[in-house]
């Protein structure tokens, strides 16, 4: 082949964009994932939820994801008869018998109440936690020690929005924050919720703003400095030490939005749909 013909090949493969396989490489999972969110409704909003691109994004790549919604302002444990509802549909539909969960935030906590005491942990190989309260956070007790007259809207809203927001909602935003304190996780829920010997348990921290060079959100900057104070490096709602809780995995240098693909210009870049990729590669290798 010609010098001209080379040249010509090589611009007609960069005019077509062709390739053998274009394609995302696919994730050979051997079970489904759900992914469990959090608690509130900021990330939500006309979006399909805090999870729904993350789970879009794993389809596309062959993994059976599937992020349901639940409640964002009740305790964990109505929350988990929402989770129950859904997980008892997921296997039904997809005609599984086994899946693995991936759950942000308060998520986390939830799957762990549901593996422990509803015996989901007949279901459940591993429970990956991303930014947990395992150990509560502080910003939960600063919401609940502001003057009665704003904990009394902040309730009134939340709890409008909760048990509206759903065909099956419903809501208690106070009980759900007291159940977020670090008194109660650690003295009450903790205590309770015992790691089952039958399912791995990994985690990863996140980490931005104060103490670090990662940028963060303004919304979270108050927080991020007072939960910095108390617990060390956070991502504006959960410290790091927090989310630690068994096999830990490592820190992720995002706030607590980006996690979930909350885009801001002021915050650092971070790939949401890449890290949760890469949490599903991890369980294909491990043969979930």
């Amino acid at each position: 082949m010609s010098d001209s013909e080379t040249f010509s090949a090589a611009a007609l493969q960069r005019l077509t964009g062709l390739k053998a396989f274009p394609q995302p490489s696919i994730i050979p999972m051997s079970h489904p994932v759900v992914l469990m969110h959090g608690f509130g409704i900021g990330a939500s909003f006309r979006r399909g939820g805090h999870l729904h691109d993350e789970a879009l994004h794993l389809r596309s790549r062959g993994v059976r994801a599937i992020a349901p919604n639940v409640s964002p302002y009740n305790t964990v444990t109505a929350r988990c008869e929402m989770w129950e509802d859904r997980f008892s549909r997921i296997l039904a539909a997809l005609n599984a018998d086994r899946f693995s969960i991936v759950a942000h935030s308060m998520g986390g906590l939830d799957a762990r109440h549901l593996i422990s005491n509803r015996g989901w942990h007949d279901a459940v190989d591993v429970l990956v936690t991303v930014a947990t309260p395992h150990r509560g956070s502080s910003i939960a007790s600063l919401t609940l020690d502001q003057p009665e007259t704003v904990r009394k809207w902040l309730s009134e809203m939340a709890n409008w929005v909760g048990t509206h927001v759903l065909e099956d909602g419903s809501a208690d935003f106070r009980q759900s924050l007291r159940e977020l304190t670090p008194e109660y996780v650690q003295d009450t829920f903790n205590p309770a919720v015992p790691d089952h010997p039958d399912v791995e348990y990994w985690s990863y921290g996140c980490r931005a703003g104060k103490g670090t060079d990662i940028p963060i959100a303004p919304i979270f900057r108050y927080f991020n400095s007072h939960l910095y104070d108390r617990e060390g490096l956070n991502d504006g709602i959960v410290s790091v030490d927090s989310a630690r809780w068994g096999e830990y995995l490592g820190t992720v240098d995002a706030d607590h939005a980006r996690q979930v693909g909350i885009e801001s210009r002021l915050a650092a870049d971070f790939d949401a749909n890449v890290f949760y990729a890469s949490i599903a590669e991890r369980l294909a290798e491990h043969g979930y």
